[in-house]
Formats: structure tokens, C-alpha cells, sequence
């Protein structure tokens, strides 16, 4: 690597703010907000919105949208029309 142009990569700690978890990784993400963690250091935090362990397709609660229905729906709505 050519030093100089890259970011510094660093241990971070990400928070999940919808699940109120947090990790501790390694990134080029930076903050100016601090914790202390579990190990009694202090870290940068990112806040982060979805992560693995609020986000519906790994928590298991995603919801399976029914497109026959939406497709009936638009056949009844506006099936006469314009067909040529």
C-alpha cells in the first residue's frame, strides 16, 4: 500500500440503534463519539440504524409480499382497457 493516501483502519465499535447491540470491529470509519467497552478501552462508535441483528431477513420476521394478489387487484382494476 502507498502510504499516506489511505484512511487509518482501526478497532471501531458499531451500535445498532434499533436492537441496542453493539460490536467491536475493525474499520476506517470514524466518530467523534467515544465508549468505553467491555474490555475497558475506548473506541470510537458509529450509530448505525439495521444490522444483522435488527434487520428483518436475519431476524426471521420478513414479510412475503403477495404479488398474485396486486397482480388480480391491477386485472380488475384496469383489465378492459387498452387492449388492442
Amino acid at each position: 500500500m502507498k502510504p499516506g493516501i489511505h484512511p487509518p483502519y482501526g478497532p471501531v465499535v458499531f451500535r445498532d440503534k434499533a436492537a441496542g447491540s453493539a460490536f467491536l470491529t475493525r474499520s476506517t470509519a470514524t466518530s467523534d463519539k467515544t465508549i468505553e467497552w467491555e474490555d475497558g478501552n475506548t473506541y470510537p462508535v458509529v450509530d448505525v440504524e439495521i444490522s444483522n441483528v435488527s434487520h428483518p431477513f436475519y431476524t426471521g420476521a420478513a414479510r412475503v409480499l403477495d404479488t398474485a394478489g396486486r397482480v388480480e387487484r391491477f386485472e380488475r382494476r384496469y383489465g378492459g382497457r387498452g387492449a388492442n
